[in-house]
Formats: structure tokens, C-alpha cells, sequence
């Protein structure tokens, strides 16, 4: 008959010491080293002034990049905010996506805060400020701004399709009586204004007259209140590019006019 093998006895004081450590204990250890450990150091403070950009109906931050770089070179702080142009009607930005972008992105914290806006952008400060001021608001230049309305946008809400391609807010950019611009006031804090008067897109050509970028009259640039106006060679977008425009924004940042002298 085949013998039973049995295991051996453990041995003296084995069992304790294959005795389980307890979870409790080991959290309390890791809760103990963690709370030992020196404090993270706050971030530092940034001192700088701040730029906002806002660019036009259906563009993005990638028509202001050249303008941001300068500005970064000259050690501001800056915030290339793309927004959703098309779809969210303008009252909504001004009053919710706007405020809320410049409290989570510390804007509101900076020394300065300061703007550059283009077309569309500009109104878009301008229904904001109505109602809101940032208490750090320095200076605002508007490049190309419809403050009067624009005939291209009387034009583009007449057409289906430009309208499906501009979006919500076009129609609201216009002459007529349900622009948008008729509810704003002249400007009350410290603005200068850049308008264009060169053509390279002729869709709007018929529908304008005087001096114009195709989109907008250097008229209807002008905004009462405005501390300097200047008229370049250059169309609607185009300025947005051209050094002796990224010059003269950045002089108005500085000192609060535009340069003396204008090449291109």
C-alpha cells in the first residue's frame, strides 16, 4: 500500500512572518510619506501686458499669427483666440464665449489688457465693452472694422449660399436697420482704427463706393471717439500681413497713436 506523504510542520515563528500586511497600514504609510513631501511652488506671476487678438467672420487665429508674433517679440503676452464665428450669434459672444475665454485664460489678471480686432472682431469688442469692461482695459486698435455696417454683408445675406458660408452672424454686419451696429455707441475707451483702400477680391465692387477695401469703406471704418485713423494700401485681409500695419498697431499699443510715416 502506497505510503500518504504528508508536508512538514511549518516551522517555528513562520507563520508570523508570512502573516499578510494589512491595507490600512500601508496607506497610512504612503499617506504619511506624501504629506511629508515639501509643497509644490506656486507658478510665477506674469507681469506682462496682455493682447487679445479677435479676427473676422469665418476666419480663425491663423490670419493673426503675424501680428502675435510681433507682439510676442515685443514681450506681450498674447492670446490668438480663435472663435466660433460662423455659428454662435454675436450677442452670445460678446456676452458668455468672450468673458468667460478672458477669466480662464488669466487676460483679466494681466497689468494691461489690450486688443487688436479684425473686422468682425471689432464689433465683437465693442457689444462686449457695452456691457462689460475688464478693469485692466488699456488701448484697442481695430483693423478694417465695419463700425457703420457693411454693403458686402447687405450683399451676402440677399445670397443663400453666401450666407450658408459666412454663417449666423453676416446679416448682422450690415447697413440696414437690423444691423447690429446700430445698437453701440461711440467709443469710450482708447481705440485707433486702420482702414484699407486697396481691392483684390471684386465680388463686392459694385456694392461699394468711395474709398474701400472691398469690404469695408475707410467710412464706415471711422468710429466717433477714436483717438487716430489711418487708410493703408491694402485690402480687407491682406493689411493684416503687411509690416508697416503690424508697425503701426504696434506703435498704438505703446504709446497710443500710429507711426508718423507709413512704407510698405
Amino acid at each position: 500500500m502506497a505510503r500518504r506523504v504528508l508536508d512538514p510542520p511549518p516551522a517555528a515563528g513562520c507563520a508570523a512572518e508570512l502573516k499578510p500586511v494589512r491595507a490600512p497600514a500601508v496607506l497610512s504609510a504612503l499617506l504619511a510619506l506624501m504629506t511629508s513631501l515639501p509643497a509644490a511652488a506656486p507658478a510665477p506671476r506674469d507681469d506682462r501686458p496682455c493682447v487679445v487678438l479677435l479676427h473676422g467672420v469665418a476666419m480663425s487665429g491663423w490670419t493673426m499669427r503675424p501680428i502675435a508674433r510681433a507682439l510676442e517679440r515685443d514681450g506681450y503676452r498674447v492670446i490668438n483666440l480663435s472663435y466660433p464665428s460662423r455659428k454662435m450669434p454675436l450677442e452670445q459672444l460678446a456676452t458668455e464665449f468672450l468673458p468667460r475665454e478672458l477669466e480662464k485664460r488669466g487676460a483679466l489678471a494681466a497689468p494691461r489688457l489690450d486688443f487688436v480686432t479684425h473686422s468682425m472682431g471689432g464689433i465683437l469688442l465693442r457689444l462686449s465693452l457695452r456691457d462689460r469692461r475688464p478693469a485692466n482695459l488699456g488701448r484697442v486698435v481695430m483693423l478694417g472694422p465695419p463700425n457703420h455696417g457693411s454693403p458686402a454683408a447687405d450683399r451676402a445675406a440677399r445670397r443663400g449660399w453666401m450666407r450658408a458660408v459666412m454663417g449666423v452672424n453676416m446679416p448682422r454686419l450690415g447697413t440696414g436697420a437690423d444691423g447690429i451696429v446700430r445698437t453701440l455707441g461711440p467709443a469710450d475707451f482708447e481705440v485707433g482704427v486702420i482702414a484699407g483702400s486697396s481691392l483684390l477680391n471684386p465680388m463686392f465692387k459694385r456694392d461699394m463706393s468711395g474709398v474701400h477695401d472691398g469690404v469695408v469703406t475707410a467710412e464706415s471704418a471711422k468710429l466717433a471717439g477714436m483717438r487716430d485713423f489711418r487708410v493703408v494700401p491694402h485690402s480687407h485681409t491682406v493689411m493684416l500681413w503687411r509690416r508697416a500695419v503690424i508697425d503701426d498697431v504696434r506703435a498704438f499699443l505703446r504709446e497710443g497713436r500710429f507711426q508718423s510715416a507709413v512704407s510698405d
